[in-house]
């Protein structure tokens, strides 16, 4: 029999990254919000990697913290291990990558969701959604409790509608042999709503002490660690190594020998599983002329003896992938604790949500995470702080906070989700910005600290620490303009030693700056007046002397592109009714229902003569609204 439980403002359904984030921001902005997980203990779980950031990922963690958000915290207390990526390439891919304790995490989370004021977390599978007659929504649990709330946010993660794959084995789970979410994808689908399935996986785990080390490359963590949050003054030391290893033709031959006894390969499986992160089966197979395939033996905690083996995810048989492990150098004895597998779950299309993360057709939901169809605990916990936030906002009647494109990957990875969609779970990298040496992770505070602190999360403790920190670029910046160096003995045997001309008069400290040879560090023994200041300032204001001119350049392409998203489309517009559009414009434009021209102009199938058509008709619009108006 079914009763009564609780009303709240805002439902989060989930609580795994994106739920976390949600629920964080809910609650932190006034909000009284209940946050439902079918289980306690997998709160903040980390089921497919034990680490946070990498290529791109990271920059979603500096601009998580940036926002207000907590993944970067946590990250910064539970890591065990700490490196910056791409260091030999340029600023823009510059990437910070923590390896950390999974359970100290997954615990650290799951307390502060304990903690936060407004906050209730329940262990509890929602099977039923819907909406009331009031607009409020109606969530019912297996334990026939009901719950309203003014808005709800479905975070599910890989659990809604979850099936484990092992070869020939397959059964209905959630990740990590938890329960799946089994009743309430038939519950979305009575709403109207548009739900597919995808599919991702998972390496195995084993044990510490059957690896033979001596046979491995070691990769350490950097010193000084550099940390994810810009609160986060003194960060720990690196705690662990990880280690590198490679296949071989015959590991490349073992699979190729038993690939019919993949799921993938034999059609068990329906969803469509990541691009960019394939199974181990599926790199020999698509990249057959590759001789060897890198692996990375990475701890998964400090009381643990589990290690992860990154960039082996497979469904082959446990007998299958205990042999091809066998086959790697420094495994050839290895105890499999945790076999590897594939989870196949539902997901929605997120062409049906606004830049908000609303559903368009259902007022007050809103998706976030795997359950948009992307990747990632990074990409996942970037949506949900969205999600949480604008939730949050809608309700207090404010206005929503949408991320442009051109200011953060975040705006990136919601504009590419709402506007293109995805046929393939989505990962974040660098190459999808256009805009990338601008959205660089060194300045994710400058560029959207602002933006959490007029949406309500920034405190005033963090705000004040961010203007201290602005005054002081600027004084930095008139420092280095105003510093002149004669040109000593000792100037010159350092450019010199640069590899870059000498000079005979007095110059500016920016312009050697400007030089590619040349740092901050460089000319440390001739700056004797540089302040004590975080180095991360330092680095900011080196990148934006060195490349000033390409940076100018993306800005004036930013300015012509937000001149494009400042006009508005009609929600409910008609779009078969405009003349001069194609066939295929009018069904994408109607399909996807875009806010402003510039997204519009981002749809496939829509061209420039489309877009001409869109802004004569507009214009048309405002000219007759004018004249009913006189």
């Amino acid at each position: 029999m079914k009763f009564h439980a609780g009303e709240f403002e805002v439902a989060v359904i989930g609580a795994g990254h994106a739920g976390i984030e949600a629920g964080l921001a809910a609650a932190r902005l006034g909000c009284r919000t209940a946050v439902f997980t079918i289980n306690m203990d997998a709160v903040g779980n980390c089921p497919c990697n034990p680490s946070i950031g990498g290529t791109a990922k990271g920059h979603l963690v500096r601009e998580i913290d940036a926002l207000g958000g907590e993944m970067g915290k946590a990250a910064d207390e539970c890591f065990l291990q700490m490196r910056m990526l791409n260091k030999g390439k340029g600023p823009a891919v510059h990437s910070l990558r923590a390896q950390i304790d999974r359970r100290a995490y997954s615990t650290r989370m799951k307390h502060t969701l304990e903690l936060q004021e407004n906050l209730e977390l329940h262990q509890a599978e929602i099977t039923e959604l819907s909406q009331n007659a009031d607009g409020t929504w109606r969530l019912v649990t297996r334990l026939e409790a009901e719950y309203t709330a003014k808005a709800v946010i479905l975070a599910t993660g890989t659990y809604l509608g979850g099936r484990i794959y092992v070869g020939d084995v397959s059964y209905e789970s959630g990740p990590d042999g938890m329960f799946p979410a089994k009743f309430l994808p038939d519950s979305l689908e009575k709403l109207g709503m548009s739900i597919r399935r995808f599919k991702t996986g998972t390496p195995a785990r084993v044990l510490r002490s059957s690896i033979d080390f001596s046979e491995l490359e070691e990769q350490c963590g950097d010193d000084p660690v550099i940390p994810f949050s810009y609160d986060t003054d003194h960060p720990a030391e690196n705690k662990v190594k990880c280690y590198v290893s490679w296949t071989n033709e015959k590991t490349k031959q073992i699979i190729l020998d038993n690939i019919h006894r993949s799921p993938m390969y034999s059609g068990k499986i329906e969803g469509i599983g990541p691009r960019y992160c394939p199974s181990i089966e599926d790199k020999i197979v698509r990249f057959a002329d590759k001789q060897r395939h890198q692996l990375f033996i990475e701890p998964c905690g400090m009381d643990t003896e589990e290690m992860y083996l990154q960039g082996m995810s497979s469904s082959l048989p446990e007998d299958v992938q205990i042999a091809f492990y066998h086959s790697i150098k420094g495994l050839e004895h290895c105890v499999v604790m945790r076999p590897a597998y594939a989870i196949e779950y539902f997901c929605a299309d997120p062409i049906q949500m606004y830049s908000t993360l609303e559903f368009k057709d259902f007022p007050g939901l809103y998706g976030a995470g795997q359950f948009n169809g992307s990747s990632g605990y990074e990409e996942a916990a970037a949506q949900g702080l969205v999600a949480g936030i604008n939730a949050a906002l809608k309700i207090q009647q404010k206005e929503p906070m949408i991320l442009d494109r051109s200011g953060s990957y975040i705006g990136t990875l919601i504009d590419d989700l709402v506007t293109k969609g995805c046929n393939d779970p989505y990962r974040m990298m660098t190459s999808r910005s256009e805009y990338r040496l601008i959205l660089r992770q060194d300045n994710a505070d400058t560029r959207l600290t602002p933006i959490g602190r007029k949406a309500g999360l920034v405190t005033d403790e963090r705000w004040n620490k961010f203007l201290k920190k602005q005054e002081q670029m600027k004084e930095e910046r008139r420092r280095i303009r105003k510093t002149v160096f004669a040109p000593t003995e000792e100037l010159n045997r350092i450019l010199t030693e640069h590899h870059t001309s000498e000079v005979t008069t007095g110059i500016r400290m920016i312009d050697l700056l400007k030089r590619p040879e040349l740092s901050y560090e460089a000319l440390a023994p001739v700056d004797t007046q540089r302040p004590d200041l975080d180095p991360n300032i330092f680095e900011q204001i080196m990148v934006e002397i060195k490349y000033e001119g390409y940076i100018s350049k993306q800005l004036a392409i930013i300015e012509q592109v937000r001149r494009l998203e400042s006009k508005l489309l009609p929600k409910q517009m008609d779009y078969e009714k405009i003349d001069g559009l194609r066939l295929e414009a009018r069904e994408k434009l109607n399909k996807v229902r875009p806010e402003n021209i510039g997204q519009a102009s981002r749809i496939s199938g829509v061209n420039p003569a489309d877009i001409s058509v869109l802004i004569i008709y507009l214009a048309s619009l405002k000219n007759h609204t004018e004249e009913t108006a006189e």
